[in-house]
């Protein structure tokens, strides 16, 4: 049990899907302006990764392999992906109609979030089997989480700061997101799978 322990924390902080591999930012700089958008925005991702992933599991495994459909891999994940984005919507529609409200437009472009559709083709690639599959889908979606909600409580400091004209906009963004990455980089010494 360990070993998923260290599976888990790796997939947190070391190979942070953000920070590391680069995806899911249209998202992490477009939902990050405030902390109730960046939870809401985190949590309808987690809940959608986190169904996607065992259900496109059980899909490739029990369908696409057996009966040599692999190519129709990548159509049937986003059909799915989108009806579990609108399952969310929907749910929060009738749920939460205030954070219904305050996700906006974000909760539907979830689908084209790229890290939604990496993490169960990451989870085929590495040959997860299916706990696997489920500790990678969490610890993923957490770390998208985690770096959410740091780097929106930054940003929402920036805006009250006075920064150089030069700075303002997008330039302070991508400091702050590289100085988040690099303090991230730390981490990778630590944990050895």
């Amino acid at each position: 049990m360990k070993n998923y322990f260290l599976f888990f924390l790796s997939n947190i902080l070391i190979d942070n899907f953000i920070l590391v591999k680069f995806l899911g930012l249209c998202p992490f700089t477009g939902a990050s302006n405030k902390l109730d958008i960046a939870l809401g925005i985190s949590f309808a991702t987690t809940f959608v990764v986190f169904v996607s992933t065992i259900v496109l599991w059980c899909i490739n495994c029990l369908i696409l392999s057996p009966f040599d459909l692999l190519y129709l891999r990548i159509i049937i994940y986003m059909l799915i992906i989108s009806f579990f984005v609108q399952f969310t919507e929907i749910i929060l529609h009738n749920i939460s109609p205030f954070l219904y409200r305050i996700l906006g437009i974000f909760l539907p472009l979830i689908t084209t979030n790229c890290a939604v559709l990496a993490i169960p083709l990451f989870c085929l690639h590495e040959n997860y089997t299916f706990l696997e599959s489920i500790f990678y889908a969490i610890s993923s979606s957490l770390g998208f989480s985690l770096i959410m909600v740091i780097f929106t409580s930054i940003r929402e400091r920036i805006l009250l700061s006075d920064i150089p004209v030069i700075f303002k906009g997008s330039p302070i963004v991508l400091i702050t997101i590289s100085l988040i990455s690099i303090s991230f980089m730390g981490f990778k010494g630590l944990i050895k799978i």
